[in-house]
């Protein structure tokens, strides 16, 4: 594999690859350990400037009912009606609003976050971690990200109370990605 060194080589149009892109998150469960998820569908395009950044852009298209915590039990609870309601809100998307540059590999993406028919404003931290040509002849790029958001700000309120205090899910949920790009011809 082979580094590109310059950054406006790699202004251009590129499509997530699902194959190698991580989108999960973690929840504290009942006040002492984490859980962690992730998406298994989903699709994403973004456009990258390489002259100006901050003029880049991302979309990304997620199928909820693709969600997989490693427990069937609990992923068809997280489907059910006391969360994301998959029937009725088969889809959660991202679209930029606005880039920014942090300075040396780090950005920062603004943008609307809609789950549950709910839209509102999400910021993620970014960082590039680079770009190559793979052995197939794509031109890639990859980028490393994370984002926090209160779940109940969307909608998503269940929660069942502990007798030791606390709740079994946590309002806060951290959010991670894992994003590798192919440019397109």
């Amino acid at each position: 594999m082979t580094t590109t060194p310059d950054l406006a080589t790699l202004t251009g149009e590129y499509t997530v690859d699902p194959a190698h892109t991580t989108i999960g998150f973690t929840a504290r469960h009942a006040m002492v350990t984490n859980v962690k998820g992730k998406f298994l569908d989903f699709s994403g395009d973004l456009h990258l400037d390489g002259a100006d950044p901050t003029r880049s852009t991302a979309f990304l298209d997620i199928t909820m009912d693709s969600i997989d915590t490693g427990s069937a039990d609990r992923d068809g609870h997280l489907k059910s009606s006391d969360f994301f309601k998959t029937d009725e809100f088969p889809r959660m998307t991202f679209r930029s609003t606005k880039a920014e540059t942090l300075g040396g590999d780090d950005y920062r993406i603004t943008g609307d976050l809609t789950i549950l028919g709910t839209t509102r404003p999400l910021t993620i931290d970014l960082e590039f971690n680079g770009a190559a040509k793979d052995p197939f002849g794509n031109e890639r790029v990859g980028f490393e990200g994370k984002a926090e958001i209160k779940r109940s700000e969307w909608g998503l309120t269940w929660a069942a109370a502990l007798e030791t205090g606390g709740v079994l899910v946590s309002d806060k949920i951290k959010l991670n990605f894992d994003i590798s790009a192919i440019k397109q011809a």
